[in-house]
């Protein structure tokens, strides 16, 4: 029992420009004379915690010092994010290939190297570096980003809200800089006190099946087929454009969506509509690799898909701006105003928590089809 109560959670801490190891724990006699055994322990007040120099000799003497007395927690010590195993090859060459800039820092080579050796999707590791570089060139005369703490990246992300940048850009801004700290230099959670903008509550936005129907309908046989495979499916537009034919199951009437958000396979439905028009659009267009091919068999655009739906919204004279997107929030929201389980749908859309289909409640009309709006329950007495 004593064993399981004390706990000593190690965090990575830059203290006068070097690295320690921040030994967090609550007051226990027995911890606290151990850790004044260990080389020059000292007090952090900002941490609130003890630390000892980073070195690979002092983490093992850590570890051989409280064995059997307190249980080490390391989460926050050790990278802990898998290497994604199922992107394509990824390569920034063209951003070392880049002409110097004058007055412009660019991503430190090693910052390249983890991205390709971790295979982050290219258009993730085009955002980080951006994002990275804005943030280095906004300290451009700080030469140690290893120097730099809580206080100044907060400083940055309040120009950022000056300048009234998205919370989606901030937020993605924060994620490039940890990614430098946690991934590329090994140091997971340094900043504690990093704001993030808070999350607003938003509705998904959705449209009738009636609107979807006319929106599938005023379209080619190419079109029709992009745009119902993102309704029926609940397809997110970067996986309606790596589907290839072999994801479609016939005879389970399922489609594969291979590596969706976050590397996840999963399974979807297919309907029966859309199965009989890929037939025909088949032999039609006779695509060599992925399902919806450009010039040259090049993988179709993203940008054309957005237009496509878009164009086709306004010409049935849809005021709702309607994106890929409205079409999975659509189709969700449809399920569920049929009565299809919430966790069914969590697995369709390959949501991590419940806690995001959750959010369709809000929008299905079925509870609220059964409550008689007060203004209503007068007419029987007129």
């Amino acid at each position: 029992m004593e064993l399981t109560r004390r706990q000593i959670t190690l965090e990575h801490l830059i203290i006068n420009d070097e690295k320690m190891i921040g030994l967090k724990f609550y007051p226990d006699k027995v911890i606290q004379a151990l850790v004044k055994e260990l080389p020059s322990p000292k007090w952090s007040k900002w941490h609130n915690m003890a630390f000892i120099v980073n070195t690979r000799q002092n983490l093992n003497l850590i570890f051989n010092k409280f064995r059997g007395v307190a249980w080490i927690n390391c989460n926050r010590f050790f990278p802990n994010r898998p290497v994604r195993n199922d992107n394509e090859d990824l390569t920034v060459d063209s951003f070392r290939k880049r002409k110097p800039k004058v007055n412009w820092r660019y991503c430190p080579e090693e910052f390249y190297q983890k991205l390709e050796i971790r295979k982050y999707a290219l258009s993730t590791a085009r955002s980080y570096i951006s994002m990275f570089e804005r943030f280095i060139n906004y300290y451009s005369n700080e030469p140690n980003l290893l120097a730099l703490s809580e206080l100044e990246i907060n400083k940055y992300l309040q120009f950022l809200v000056q300048e009234k940048r998205s919370d989606a850009f901030i937020n993605q801004s924060i994620n490039s800089i940890k990614f430098y700290y946690e991934v590329v230099k090994k140091m997971p959670n340094r900043f504690y006190a990093v704001v993030r903008p808070i999350k607003k509550e938003t509705l998904p936005k959705v449209i009738s099946n009636e609107e979807v129907l006319r929106i599938i309908h005023h379209n080619n046989l190419k079109h029709r087929c992009i745009i119902s495979l993102l309704y029926s499916a609940g397809l997110r537009r970067n996986e309606l454009l790596e589907l290839i034919f072999e994801d479609i199951e016939s005879k389970r009437m399922m489609i594969k969506v291979r590596n969706g958000k976050g590397g996840k396979d999963r399974f979807t439905l297919l309907s029966e509509t859309i199965l009989t028009e890929l037939r025909q659009y088949y032999k039609l267009y006779r695509p060599e690799k992925y399902l919806f091919e450009g010039k040259q068999g090049a993988k179709y655009s993203g940008t054309s898909v957005e237009i496509i739906v878009a164009r086709a919204a306004k010409k049935c004279g849809i005021r709702t701006r309607v994106t890929p997107h409205v079409l999975r929030h659509s189709f969700a929201t449809h399920l569920l105003e049929s009565g299809t389980d919430l966790r069914y749908i969590q697995a369709l859309l390959g949501h991590s928590s419940s806690k995001t289909t959750e959010t369709y409640t809000h929008v299905a009309n079925t509870c609220f089809k059964k409550i008689i709006n007060p203004l209503d329950m007068g007419k029987s007495i007129v």
